[in-house]
């Protein structure tokens, strides 16, 4: 079986595929999922919800992966820029993120990022 760092860098990896039941099937059924500071969703369909509409607007995703580490509990903690080619512009977003894994499977996954630079962005400034 991958160790939970393997796992969460393939995770991260299948976003460039935009392939949305790729990357829910990295997910636990009962995944708690948390985009800091928006409402978070619990379980695959809530995610997908939420998923969706953004994804489609991005006609590329690419997630790139600076700093990857595990505690001694198995929560990954990462340190990336997720980009997302959206109306012929990228909108890069530095993140950090934490993923709490179960039976090789992402159990929970928060997202920590600046709000704010994402809503001037998608507003078009």
């Amino acid at each position: 079986m991958a160790d939970n760092l393997e796992i969460v860098r393939a995770f991260i990896a299948s976003w460039a595929s935009r392939d949305l039941e790729t990357i829910l099937a990295q997910l636990t059924e009962d995944c708690f999922y948390h985009n800091m500071p928006w409402v978070p969703q619990i379980g695959h369909a809530e995610i997908r919800a939420a998923l969706e509409p953004f994804m489609a607007g991005a006609s590329e995703i690419d997630w790139a992966l600076h700093n990857i580490a595990e505690s001694v509990d198995g929560v990954v903690l990462t340190e990336r820029t997720d980009r997302f080619l959206i109306r012929e512009q990228w909108l890069e977003v530095p993140v950090m993120g934490v993923f709490e894994l179960r039976d090789g499977k992402i159990a929970a996954w928060r997202d920590y990022f600046d709000s704010a630079l994402v809503a001037t962005a998608m507003a078009g400034g």
